[in-house]
């Protein structure tokens, strides 16, 4: 494995005057050329799924279509996460500009970002920067606009397809995969759906190029991420670090000494145990030593003062809440082990019970729609499995 040493970086939240620099330099250049940058920096999408960014566009690029869309996913629902919105709020143009040069490239003449419904408040000054943005847009005869679209606060809109419900007027449930949203998304055009991060790391990249980027990180798990770092630590907030690191490495210096598990990538993330840190990389999964965790940047620290039982319950809780009730495993699943838990801490039903629902999540894990129903097994199983005894005691 390639060697790593935990450092913090600043690309993300570095000054961004030179934004109309960048995007007619992109402007300027073949499309092909764009693309072959993307692809060169092994930009992987940082909502969580890891999605290579450039062969995305790359795809929508390829549609034979009469309209295509870039639609920037703002509804930052994970709990822990709250790194996009300071996007939004300090270098909203380099996230206009990442749209606008997707635009370019696929075709679109048309951008949305969807805001997270609780975001309201980013709404005033966002539509300045968007105003702004177009009115540059304009000067150098570029046609394209950016509209917002406020959610309604379902965390379930974050899944892409469920989004494009919600954006067309009907509820927000999932659809069905395949077709893919790079051949039939947006009111059933081609489309591409970016994290906000993603899209300011895309400025990064046509800014410094794709060297610079690719040189941060580790094989498989290119350039840097923005970590939402809370819970029992002395040091909560958003830090810039490269991918790559040990779950160790991140605790010994992010920890308060006494972290005993760590919540990677939010509810539907894993719990990992202090017996597994050094184990652990935070990265995408590929040939690399150890397990490796994706994260969509959510970070929850814990020390031995908390009660895994509790931290579960308020997971379950919280899907059980969420869950748009499309599907049988994951409107039923979630109810069932939310209330299978309590009865075994009470007592009213064996240890053994655990293990049934152990393999309830499986099942849901293979039969739900969408990414909340089969992700409950994440959180459910790490710590029903690691922290056994606080079940039950």
């Amino acid at each position: 494995m390639e060697s790593y040493h935990l450092k913090r970086i600043d690309f993300i939240f570095k000054n961004e005057n030179d934004w109309k620099d960048v995007l007619s330099r992109a402007l300027a250049s073949d499309k092909q050329l764009i693309l072959n940058e993307l692809m060169e920096s092994e930009l992987k999408g940082r909502g969580g799924a890891g999605f290579p960014t450039g062969l995305k566009w790359k795809l929508t690029a390829d549609e034979k279509s009469d309209e295509k869309h870039i639609i920037c996913n703002a509804d930052e629902g994970e709990p822990g996460t709250f790194k996009d919105r300071e996007i939004l709020t300090q270098v909203p143009f380099k996230v206009l500009v990442g749209m606008a040069i997707c635009g370019y490239v696929i075709g679109a003449l048309k951008g949305f970002i969807y805001l997270r419904g609780e975001y309201t408040f980013l709404m005033p000054e966002l539509e300045k920067a968007i105003k702004e943005f177009e009115y540059y847009c304009k000067e150098i005869n570029f046609k394209f606009s950016i509209k917002i679209f406020l959610g309604s606060g379902a965390y379930i809109c974050g899944e892409e397809t469920a989004l494009f419900e919600s954006m067309e007027g009907k509820r927000g449930e999932p659809r069905n995969k395949p077709p893919f949203p790079t051949k039939n998304g947006y009111l059933g055009k081609p489309t591409v759906v970016n994290n906000v991060e993603t899209l300011a790391h895309t400025y990064t990249i046509f800014k410094y190029g794709a060297k610079q980027f690719y040189d941060l990180g580790v094989q498989y798990s290119r350039g840097t991420k923005l970590f939402s770092v809370s819970g029992d630590t002395p040091k909560a907030g958003i830090y810039e670090l490269e991918l790559g690191m040990t779950l160790e490495q991140f605790v010994d210096d992010f920890g308060d000494g006494d972290t005993k598990a760590v919540q990677v990538g939010g509810a539907s993330g894993f719990l990992v145990p202090r017996k597994l840190f050094s184990q652990t990389i935070i990265g995408f999964k590929g040939k690399l030593e150890g397990h490796s965790l994706p994260t969509g940047g959510s970070m929850m620290l814990f020390n031995s003062s908390r009660s895994m039982f509790n931290v579960l319950s308020n997971y379950l809780y919280f899907f059980h809440e969420e869950s748009c009730g499309q599907c049988t495993p994951c409107r039923v699943g979630c109810q069932v082990l939310l209330n299978g838990i309590n009865e075994v801490k009470k007592g009213e039903r064996s240890t053994l019970y655990l293990d049934k629902l152990l393999q309830l999540t499986e099942t849901m894990k293979q039969t739900a729609k969408c990414g909340l129903g089969q992700s409950v097994a994440n959180s459910f199983s790490s710590i029903v499995e690691n922290f056994k005894e606080e079940m039950i005691y």
